[in-house]
């Protein structure tokens, strides 16, 4: 059996896949260690959500697979990635996020207010997810911005998934009868 633990990251430096060594602190580790902790928040939000009798576990299995293949999008050497093997993204994986928010967004009144996440610890989870992905998308963006190659689409994914995860939590309270619980601006006499 091999050992989980390899050594070659005791001095702060890891491999990208395709080999090129960088520092733990590059910005591309950072973005795919977002998208891992946001995978993780998937699998929370599924696990809770998976008292409900609708719960759309199926769904959040696929976009956890799809957070591997971003993760490995965002890993890999970018000189090297036209000749490796990584799996991408297609438009029908944000087609389906977007179908998804519809359906749900047609069987809820429409949000009138800015809402405080809470209310139930799956209510809340989505949102924590919501809030990881965002950075996530920032953590894509900023290393765009820096000139290193980050496939559009997943950007595009990203931001398409943080609607998901924040009309998942509304539509998660709106079925299990919570009330969501507004933000009211506090007014100065």
């Amino acid at each position: 059996m091999s050992k989980i633990y390899t050594k070659t990251g005791d001095k702060g430096k890891t491999s990208l896949i395709g080999g090129a060594k960088v520092p733990k602190s590059d910005a591309r580790i950072e973005a795919y260690g977002t998208v891992d902790e946001l995978n993780a928040y998937i699998g929370l939000v599924s696990d809770l959500l998976n008292a409900g009798e609708k719960a759309p576990t199926e769904l959040l299995k696929e976009i956890q697979d799809r957070l591997f293949t971003v993760g490995s999008a965002l890993a890999c050497d970018p000189d090297k990635e036209p000749k490796l093997k990584v799996p991408d993204l297609k438009e029908s994986d944000i087609a389906l996020l977007e179908q998804t928010i519809d359906e749900m967004n047609a069987q809820m009144p429409p949000l009138k207010y800015f809402i405080l996440p809470g209310g139930h610890p799956a209510v809340s989870t989505a949102h924590i997810a919501r809030t990881v992905c965002r950075r996530a998308e920032r953590n894509a963006v900023r290393l765009q911005e820096t000139g290193a190659f980050v496939e559009p689409m997943v950007i595009k994914y990203l931001n398409r998934l943080s609607d998901y995860l924040f009309v998942l939590a509304r539509f998660t309270a709106f079925e299990w009868n919570l009330p969501e619980i507004t933000w009211r601006p506090r007014v100065n006499p």
